[in-house]
């Protein structure tokens, strides 16, 4: 089985799928490994280096014509699937829940779609092959430093000649991966550091950290199944919002962490936070997207300065801006699941397994993940409802 690493197309995008660290892993088990040239050029893994862990460069058109598998970091742009053929397969954080209709182009072209982002990560098996938080560990770490480059003072206590600076205030919102990261590597800056979530479990670990925990007492637990954090009601939502505002207005920092993959994240900072916060604080939105952010006023990819004075900035995939780490955590993880999913050197598709059946999205035509074809379902009622209400119909 021929295994092809492609180069990222999406812009800012510097990782690379594998590394060539990890390539020996990949020939060991009976597979070839293809690697496209310069696909890790961005991530400072050079072609020399991938030839000499035993992979073979090639050229764009003669890899996808070569290749039965196809690695990628993120999903691929018109000009790649315009490349793929019926019968291949292509692994990679895809995003279907976002963009359910690239799941639909693949399905169409013949393609098995595999997608590292809906793993099922309460599998203690499946922890080597989480993209998930090995990308959030390292977007986490990238926060707290965007974070302190754009503040205008020091994190740490200074005491020097010229007088004595106090610590900067950092409040993280969210202590999943990212958020512990970014508590735990603001602390290494010298910061003071407090951190909140709404599952209580989470008090704990960022006392662990060094950090102090901020509890509210509007929302008592949103503790979900699995350790994730449920879905607030609209009630809960006002009362955190409410109540956070007050503390937010107490820092020079925040960094929030909450995304919900293919919806829009939930508001944590709101308008009238924000102009309660002083001239010079920083916010770090890691939930910015295109669907909305955690702060009121954020844009994705936009550093944005209020009327105020708090620059507010919409940090979007941090995980590509810190190439060489992410790819070698990425590289480890998508190995992990290639090498669960191959037996006698073949691929060898099976949905039965609970770990297949959470990133197999589309096989022999069909979109199979039950979440991206609900998705599915949903868009073509919307547009038959629309035809519908059209004058004429």
């Amino acid at each position: 089985m021929k295994v092809a690493v492609v180069k990222e197309s999406a812009p800012g995008e510097r990782r690379v799928a594998l590394v060539p660290e990890t390539v020996p892993r990949l020939t060991a088990a009976g597979l070839e490994v293809l690697v496209e040239r310069g696909a890790g050029d961005a991530a400072w893994f050079p072609d020399s280096a991938y030839a000499e862990a035993g992979a073979t460069i090639a050229a764009t058109a003669d890899l996808y014509a070569a290749a039965d598998v196809i690695l990628t970091v993120t999903r691929p742009d018109e000009a790649a699937i315009g490349r793929l053929r019926a019968g291949q397969t292509v692994v990679g954080m895809l995003a279907p829940l976002v963009t359910p209709e690239h799941a639909r182009q693949l399905a169409d072209k013949g393609v098995t779609a595999v997608s590292l982002d809906l793993l099922p990560r309460t599998l203690s098996r499946a922890q080597g092959m989480d993209a998930l938080s090995s990308q959030a560990n390292v977007a986490g770490y990238k926060a707290a430093l965007v974070a302190a480059e754009a503040y205008g003072r020091f994190f740490p206590l200074l005491i020097t000649a010229a007088g004595t600076a106090r610590p900067a205030k950092l409040l993280v919102l969210g202590a999943g991966v990212a958020g512990l990261q970014a508590i735990g590597t603001a602390r290494r800056l010298g910061a003071q550091v407090s951190g909140y979530d709404v599952r209580p479990a989470s008090k704990g670990e960022v006392e662990s950290l060094g950090a102090a925990f901020l509890e509210l007492t509007s929302v008592v637990s949103a503790a979900g199944e699995g350790g994730y954090a449920r879905e607030l009601t609209a009630g809960e939502r006002d009362a955190q919002q409410a109540e956070l505002a007050a503390h937010i207005a107490r820092h020079d920092v925040v960094i929030t962490t909450a995304q919900v993959p293919g919806r829009r994240p939930p508001l944590l900072v709101t308008e009238d936070a924000v102009a309660a916060m002083a001239a010079g604080s920083v916010i770090v939105d890691m939930g910015a997207s295109a669907l909305g952010g955690n702060v009121a006023g954020s844009a994705p990819g936009e550093t944005v300065v209020t009327p105020n004075g708090v620059t507010i900035i919409g940090a979007t995939n941090l995980p590509a801006t810190v190439p060489t780490a992410a790819s070698n955590a990425f590289s480890r993880n998508i190995s992990a699941l290639l090498l669960h999913m191959t037996a006698d050197g073949e691929l060898q598709i099976d949905t039965t397994d609970e770990i297949q059946a959470g990133v197999v999205i589309t096989r022999d035509g069909e979109v199979v993940q039950p979440a991206v074809a609900k998705l599915l379902d949903q868009d073509l009622q919307t547009e038959g409802a629309s035809l519908v209400d059209r004058p004429g119909h």
